[in-house]
């Protein structure tokens, strides 16, 4: 088979195949969900994604007889690049995503044309796929392709774990996903946390008000970017990502399903639950029209979901390694619990991604008997 030839996406032309070739490759898999094509476009198109305020990328298609065969981001985060090295990222660390490809030598070909551009930018290290954003869609699926992603979680071929790696990369990071029954109630040990907890008068646990929505956001934002800021990967957030998140989630958000816990009336801990988007998006197979959009529409005004996904949640640095942060957390996941399940028919929740040496983490997800349903890996390589 003859190697495919790698261009630049440069139209529009060139924009809609290079987004149209996830459904081709993708529409056979019984547990792919289909992305709204806008809300693709959107998150390449520097205008509407906050994140280019302070990254750069290019995207790549594979085209063999005329047929695009591969597709391929490469890019670079300014302020990945001004991380400790200790922290995953660093000097010279540069990226690639949306990765997709027919057959191994076209996934050879755009990871190499991939490469080639960082290293013509100076980078001296590549990881991926991260998509674009660390806090988008990081990491390759290689555990739980048995079952569909929740929002805002990616879904990748099996076979791609073995393409990659034939190519030289090795794993940097695991991710993980856990799930449980959401509708029993926890072990009798985390409901003696939570009863306790209660009787502190010094503790408050609070659903948000979307009225004072910009507001609430600042607020989670603080505490997001103080409790994450020693993690593996971690790179703030701007003000003009989370602009363009808040406009996006907005209409997923529910003030039962976001709590906020203060200590003494200060917020130092938060988390964020979603109802899962995917099991309404499913159906539509990436298309509003003709009548998608009235059923989604109808959806998001009184949601029923299976499962929740808690993507963020948070405890400020200085609490993290005491006793109050996994109360803080039990209380918060127990007081969504008592919402979901009555007011969206929930059944099933997902707590992640979550890193895999992240043991404060880990163990309140192994205390409330949650089991890892999901693994993804973001891979790395030496240029």
């Amino acid at each position: 088979m003859p190697a495919p030839a790698i261009r630049p996406v440069v139209t529009k032309a060139d924009i809609n195949a290079f987004v149209e070739l996830a459904y081709r490759l993708n529409g056979d898999d019984p547990h792919w969900v289909a992305p709204l094509r806008d809300e693709v476009k959107a998150t390449i198109d520097p205008k509407k994604n906050g994140w280019f305020s302070h990254a750069e990328a290019q995207l790549f298609l594979a085209e063999r007889d005329g047929k695009v065969v591969g597709r391929i981001s490469a890019h670079i985060d300014r302020l990945a690049l001004e991380m400790p090295p200790e922290q995953g990222f660093g000097p010279g660390t540069g990226f690639w995503g949306l990765f997709e490809a027919e057959d191994a030598g076209t996934a050879a070909a755009v990871i190499g044309q991939a490469e080639a551009w960082l290293k013509d930018k100076g980078m001296t290290r590549a990881l991926g796929p991260v998509s674009l954003s660390i806090w988008e869609e990081p990491g390759l699926l290689v555990k739980g392709h048995d079952h569909s992603p929740t929002v805002l979680m990616g879904h990748h071929p099996a076979r791609y774990q073995g393409w990659i790696e034939a190519l030289g990369y090795a794993p940097a990071k695991k991710l993980l996903t856990y799930e449980l029954d959401i509708t029993q109630g926890f072990p009798p040990l985390v409901q003696r946390i939570i009863a306790a907890g209660e009787k502190n008068a010094k503790i408050r646990i609070r659903k948000v008000n979307k009225k004072r929505f910009d507001e609430e956001a600042a607020i989670i934002l603080a505490i997001l970017n103080d409790a994450w800021s020693d993690n593996w990967g971690f790179v703030p957030l701007t003000q003009p990502e989370i602009d363009d998140v808040g406009k996006k989630l907005k209409p997923l958000v529910f003030e039962d399903l976001i709590m906020i816990a203060e200590l003494e009336g200060e917020p130092v801990a938060f988390m964020v639950t979603l109802p899962d988007l995917n099991e309404p998006l499913k159906p539509l197979k990436g298309k509003l029209l003709p009548f998608g959009w009235a059923k989604l529409l109808l959806w998001l005004r009184k949601p029923k979901a299976r499962t929740m996904r808690v993507p963020l949640m948070g405890v400020v640095k200085r609490l993290q390694s005491s006793r109050m942060a996994s109360q803080l957390a039990f209380m918060m996941i127990e007081y969504i619990r008592r919402a979901a399940v009555p007011n969206y028919g929930a059944e099933r929740g997902e707590i992640g991604w979550i890193l895999d040496d992240n043991q404060g983490m880990i163990a309140i997800a192994d205390t409330i008997e949650s089991r890892i349903n999901r693994e993804y890996v973001i891979y790395q390589k030496p240029l």
